[in-house]
């Protein structure tokens, strides 16, 4: 029972955290262009994951038929999920940001099936239906503009490349420390992006980088979103079942919209809300499945 109370706490943090992501980058973003932004953070999470691994004495070497893999989640789950999921965030809200991201569970069906050879019922089959349905709402909701629009993109191509990067995780022994891991796909992620990113450093607004608010995000992004929120879920993973896990996922757009409607006076509307629930029993229906 303690293991079970310490466990949700833990994921119910991370989920907190990560729904509390999307505003702070909703703020920084316009200060800092999303390729950017995600550079900086993970150079400050990379930083902050081998300072928390050499005082842990984790052990670094991985098998070379686990490299690929690595290699694999950094560029996909990493680089190409995160940056589309801070573009869109910044073309679009928060909520709408949280709430699409959400979507990732039922996502991971289909990689499931392809990749891991798990079957595919008709349960996971209505939930993937569920979550599409919900997710093509919500692209919708609002004012019906390009910019809207593409941001809905981005982040549907996040929650898409979230879940094959999940699924690939799945590929890594568990014998391997979640810290190694994590801190290897960052820094696949930080060597790709980096000559994309270097020539633009320069074009930054240094001052504005300044500013306690920036600063402060920033700090938040690299240490508590990136290091510490991955850690706390995956330490809560191991104390309780992947698929009980995995409904505390939802603490994250719960936290994203209220967030976004208190800090950005961003509105939510009613297909918004019918969006939100169709993508809710979509990845209840998966949850259940795997119990």
């Amino acid at each position: 029972m303690k293991n079970t109370l310490l466990g949700s706490l833990y994921l119910i943090l991370a989920s907190s955290i990560w729904g509390g992501m999307y505003v702070v980058v909703k703020i920084v973003v316009a200060v800092i262009p999303p390729l950017e932004l995600v550079w900086l953070r993970y150079l400050i999470a990379i930083l902050t994951l081998l300072l928390i691994g050499f005082v842990t004495k984790q052990k670094w070497r991985i098998e070379k038929r686990f490299i690929w893999i690595i290699v694999a989640i950094g560029i996909i789950g990493n680089a190409i999920s995160i940056v589309a999921q801070e573009t869109g965030t910044m073309l679009s809200t928060a909520q709408m940001g949280a709430i699409i991201t959400a979507s990732t569970p039922a996502f991971m069906v289909i990689f499931a099936r392809l990749i891991l050879k798990e079957s595919l019922t008709i349960k996971k089959g209505i939930s993937v239906c569920l979550a599409t349905i919900g997710v093509i709402l919500i692209v919708g909701i609002g004012d019906i503009n390009l910019s809207s629009t593409l941001g809905g993109v981005s982040l549907v191509i996040a929650a898409l490349t979230w879940a094959l990067m999940s699924v690939l995780v799945k590929r890594i022994p568990s014998s391997y420390s979640q810290i190694v891991v994590t801190t290897y796909s960052i820094l696949v992620a930080l060597i790709v992006l980096t000559p994309f990113v270097l020539p633009r450093l320069p074009e930054l607004n240094m001052i504005q980088l300044t500013h306690p608010t920036i600063w402060g995000g920033l700090l938040y992004l690299g240490i508590i979103s990136t290091a510490g929120g991955f850690l706390l879920w995956n330490r809560g993973l191991q104390m309780l079942n992947a698929s009980s896990g995995g409904i505390y996922f939802f603490f994250q757009p719960v936290v994203g919209t209220l967030l976004g409607w208190l800090l950005l006076d961003e509105k939510i509307g009613f297909m918004f809300w019918i969006g939100s629930i169709l993508i809710l029993i979509g990845v209840l229906f998966v949850i259940k499945e795997d119990k």
